[in-house]
This record gives C-alpha cells, structure tokens and sequence, in this order.
C-alpha cells in the first residue's frame, strides 16, 4: 500500500505518468496520440489504455481511429500485459510501447515505430502540475486530464493496412485523461494545422463537472501562439459564453486581458469506445477532419486569425447544459 501511495504521489506532480496504482475497479486511464503525415493525407489517432469496472473486470487496450476512412478498431489486451512504468511515462502493452518521445506498434494493421522530437509539454506552476491547475489536487473528481505535449515534430513510417506511410516531417499531438467516467456533457476540440510554419497549438474542453451533490460548467483551454501558452481555464478567472450556429458551435473564452473566439464546424467522424464507471462501455462520436475557425485578441488588439485544418471535434451529451 505504502508502495502504491509513493507511485501515486510522484504521477500526482507528473500527470503524464501512469495514476492508477492501487485501483482495482472504477478506473480507467487512457493516452491519446494523433499524428498527421506531412502531406495531410493521413491523420490518425491511437489511444492505448486500461478498464478496471466495478464488478472488477479488467483489461487493456489499443483504440485506432483512422480520422480520413472514418474508421475505429479496438484492439483488447490482458490486463497483465499493461506494464507502466513507476518512475516516468513509459507504457509496455503486449509488444507495444508508448512514451511521449517514441511509440512503437506492433497490431494486426499497424505497425512501426513514430518519435517525436521538440515536444511543447504543458508548462508546470506552482501549485498546478498540469492542465488541471489546483483541480489536480482534488481527490474525487469524476476524470482528470493532462496534456503530454501540444505540439511536435513526428519521424518514422507505420505499415498500415498493407501499405507503407511516413509520418517523417509531419506534426503530432498528445494528451490523456484518467478517472471514472467521462463527464455527461463535453465539447473538445484540438488542431495544430493553422497554415503557419512556426509551432501552433489549440486546444479546448468543456465539460460538466459533478461537484458536491452538484455541479458547474468547467474549462481548460491553451492557445500555443508565438512561442507563448495562453491559458483560459475555470481555474485562472476565465469566462465563457457558447452558442449553436447554422454550421457549428461558436465558444468564447475571455479575461481582462485576452479573448480568444473559436467557430468550431463539425465533419464525419466515427464512435469511439469511452468510459462509464471505469468500464468501456460507452460510446462518443469524434471527427478528426473538423475546422476551427480562430480569432485571438489581446488587449484589444487581434493578434491572430486563422482556420485550423485536421481538427479532432467532439460534442457529447446533454450540450444544453453548456451552451446559454
């Protein structure tokens, strides 16, 4: 127990790593990996991760979600193949293994090994390990969410499905979540393709949060821009006001300084599986060739405008309870 509560600790102030030790049922954890290929023709995600229900049934596994075919496979594994490593984020599941610089695959139709190189990790505060900010503390929250990296540089090639693809030049994207259960309602969204050669990043979750018998609209949102991380979060002051539109959804995030306007225009996705009281049992459509149309202004003076291309969409649940 003692050596679990150590583990636990030190994922506590990594958020990266591995959470789940000690936890026999209720759980899962998950990391999501998207990579784009230079030319745009492939973008893809894998998701490997762990289910612990609440009879107690575990096991692990790889979700592939190939965002062009609109097409998801989900690969189980035992629960003994799962082996994270305690002191950083490493991951071997069967013969495959996952880290925030290399992930090599070894699946029916998918194989290779993708690095990432010049990695944009979420930058750690004071009092705030991660994207969670003070919320990483809170010990009974419904799920947890960390950002590997929001941007990096991919080498390699995978066989996929018979032919050979290099993602060699191309741009991926990390992140990660962990709990029980996936909130009722969410938005997210995510794109790294603004048209622009330096580094660049959006991302943005919107979530119900359960809270005390309650609960309340919660968000985290980066905009790496410029070599800087805007942050507007429930934790930082930030406010936030959504609406539907013809084509989309139109969310607002702003503070006394910064207001970044995001039009988010949905595209075909397919179901992916997701997590209900630790169990893979539901289901949540994402697209992985959505647009994001982006205005960013600060201090009164637009800084930014740009459409993200390959962008991961997911609008899930009651979205009445998000948008006024």
């Amino acid at each position: 127990m003692l050596a679990n509560f150590r583990k636990n600790w030190t994922a506590l102030w990594n958020p990266n790593m591995y959470h789940g030790w000690g936890k026999e049922q209720n759980y899962f954890e998950g990391w999501y990996f998207k990579w784009v290929d230079p030319e745009e023709q492939i973008v893809l995600a894998i998701i490997p991760g762990i289910s612990k229900g609440p009879d107690g049934e575990q096991h692990a596994f790889v979700q592939v979600f190939d965002g062009v075919a609109c097409k998801a496979w989900y690969l189980r594994f035992e629960a003994s193949e799962f082996k994270p490593h305690a002191d950083q984020f490493a991951l071997d599941l069967g013969n495959n293994y996952f880290s925030a610089e290399m992930v090599r695959l070894d699946l029916p139709n998918l194989k290779g090994e993708i690095r990432m190189q010049a990695l944009h990790p979420w930058p750690k505060m004071l009092g705030a390990p991660g994207i969670m900010g003070w919320y990483s503390f809170v010990p009974f929250m419904q799920c947890y969410h960390g950002v590997v990296s929001l941007h990096h540089r991919l080498e390699g090639s995978l066989e996929f499905e018979g032919r050979t693809i290099s993602f060699t030049g191309g741009t991926g994207y990390g992140e990660k979540d962990w709990g029980r259960s996936f909130p009722s309602a969410w938005i997210w969204m995510q794109s790294n393709h603004f048209g622009v050669d330096e580094p660049i990043c959006l991302m943005a979750s919107v979530a119900n949060i359960p809270w005390l018998g309650s609960s309340f609209v919660g968000y985290i949102v980066g905009f790496l821009f410029e070599g800087e991380l805007h942050r507007f979060a429930t934790y930082t002051g930030a406010k936030m006001s959504a609406s539907y539109e013809d084509k989309g959804v139109r969310v607002v995030f702003y503070d006394k300084k910064k207001r970044l306007e995001i039009f988010a225009i949905p595209a075909a996705g397919t179901d992916l599986v997701s997590p209900l009281s630790g169990e893979m049992t539901g289901k949540v459509n994402e697209s992985l060739q959505a647009t994001l149309e982006v205005r960013f202004e600060e201090n009164g003076v637009e800084r930014f405008r740009g459409t993200g291309r390959n962008a991961g969409l997911e609008l899930a649940g009651a979205l009445n309870t998000l948008i006024g």
